[in-house]
């Protein structure tokens, strides 16, 4: 078992060489791109450790350079990529490309130990040399999306799984709040995938009426129903040999997710009005901002359908936990607002501490609308007064108001009317205050208080006539 080590920093690579010659390996090591390109031609490794960056080397070859030369002469090497300055697109292009993994450093003893031995037991239980494993061969074509910004330790490790899962064939559902780039990570899996030249076809579930879902994705024949003058093709067949991303996949119904299942069981579908089937291949990614757990032991959606979609499930964490991306997000957004013409919108250090301290209830969404309108008003440099109030206030955000310590400026307790409220005062104050910190967005203010949004907007008309607006813990805000 022969491992390589590539690295231009002589300490990482004599400590690195040096966790692996304990573990058992006879390990080589290269401080250049170009010599280990010469070391191919002379032996094989089952395992390399290269670092991204090499500074020197003729031919300018970088870690990703390494990488392709031993996936095309050498494929059964398994290739561990070494950064100092990872990122989430990094992490998902090394791993589509055939990575093993992908390290940021500074990194552990214990990462080089666990990967070490895992490679070790895979080779001793492989019964046929040659084999590269399950995986479908990665695209050869070197592609980053530059949309999927992020260089914290829970957005890579997603996006590790991403560039395993692509290049398979297995569904996948991908849960995750409103905003957090859902959609954005299945066209990665997509663009990455076999399927990449075919189609990638889009659909909201929530958005279509229940009775015209059926219509939309499967299709339907002349005379089906009132108004189908034609046969129309579903756009399931306009996704053959490509992919289907299925938007709040909660949202349809029981009824319909029967036929959806057999869609995916049997490869065929069947038209509306129609008594043929026809096959079609489509890879289906699946999405939801539910617990979709929760939803099918309510009853709402069917087990065998989740289980079906769930073959690898990816969670995107929401922005709140992963604080890092927030400024290189924010820079991102605002790059793509400037004009040719001018220079880059800056950042002052204020505006910096306000956007990280902030919880982006909207996550990735609203921090994007944010920049949009900052650097709209901003001179060239966003300053806290270009950002919206609801981030400017978010950390002089006062205790409720009907929280027992409460007090007024004079130190004296609040009146009784004021601590002693009704049920339906307590209830309505909170809402409008839950309302107030999503900045009046009515999904994201169910989401946290756990109801629907039929349910919210039930309460906000009962409220708004019994009480009027003018009592809301909101002020005079007016909510869309």
């Amino acid at each position: 078992m022969k491992a390589l080590v590539v690295d231009d920093n002589e300490v990482i690579r004599g400590n690195v060489s040096e966790v692996l010659r304990e573990d058992g390996w006879v390990v080589s090591e290269a401080d250049s791109a170009e010599q280990a390109f010469e070391m191919i031609e002379h032996d094989q490794w089952s395992l390399v450790f290269c670092d991204v960056k090499l500074s020197d080397g003729s031919d300018g070859g970088d870690g990703y350079a390494v990488l392709r030369r031993f996936t095309e002469e050498q494929p059964e090497a398994q290739i561990v990529l070494m950064t100092g300055h990872g990122s989430a697109v990094g992490a998902l292009d090394a791993v589509s490309l055939g990575a093993y993994d992908y390290l940021m450093k500074p990194f552990d003893v214990d990462d080089v130990l666990r990967i070490s031995q895992a490679v070790r037991k895979g080779f001793e239980k492989r019964i046929r040399p040659g084999t590269t494993g399950e995986l479908l061969p990665p695209s050869p074509v070197y592609t980053s999306d530059l949309n999927l910004v992020g260089i914290s330790a829970a957005f890579v490790t997603v996006m590790k799984l991403v560039g395993r899962v692509a290049a398979t064939n297995l569904p996948v559902l991908i849960t995750g709040e409103s905003g957090t780039g859902k959609e954005v990570v299945a066209r990665a899996i997509h663009h990455r995938s076999p399927r990449a030249a075919n189609p990638f076809v889009a659909v909201n579930c929530g958005a279509i009426p229940a009775e015209l879902i059926e219509s939309e994705l499967f299709g339907h024949v002349r005379g089906a129903f009132t108004g189908a003058e034609r046969d129309r093709r579903g756009l399931w067949q306009e996704a053959d040999g490509g992919t289907v991303f299925l938007d709040e996949i909660t949202e349809t119904t029981p009824a319909f997710q029967v036929k959806l299942l057999r869609a995916l069981q049997e490869g065929e579908i069947r038209r509306v009005g129609s008594n043929q089937t026809q096959r079609v291949d489509v890879r289906v990614i699946a999405a939801t901002n539910r617990d979709a757990e929760q939803e099918m032991r309510g009853g709402r959606f069917r087990q065998d359908l989740l289980y079906r979609l769930n073959a690898v499930t990816l969670h995107l964490p929401p922005l709140r936990e992963r604080r890092e991306d927030i400024l290189p997000l924010a820079r991102y957004f605002a790059e793509r607002m400037t004009r040719p013409d001018s220079s880059c919108v800056s950042f002052s250090r204020d505006a910096i501490q306000l956007l990280e301290r902030y919880d982006w209830p909207g996550n990735i969404r609203e921090l994007e609308n944010a920049i949009v309108r900052a650097a709209a008003l901003c001179d060239q440099s966003i300053r806290p007064e270009d950002l919206p109030e609801r981030v400017r206030n978010f950390s002089e955000a006062p205790a409720p108001e009907h929280a027992p310590q409460a007090q007024q400026s004079d130190g004296k307790p609040e009146d009784e009317e004021e601590v002693l409220l009704s049920l339906a005062e307590v209830e309505s104050r909170h809402i409008f205050r839950v309302l107030a910190h999503t900045g009046g967005n009515k999904q994201a203010a169910a989401r946290v208080l756990g109801i629907d949004r039929t349910t919210l907007q039930r309460k906000l008309e009962k409220y708004h006539v019994e009480k009027g607006e003018s009592e809301t813990v909101v002020g005079k805000e007016r909510l869309s």
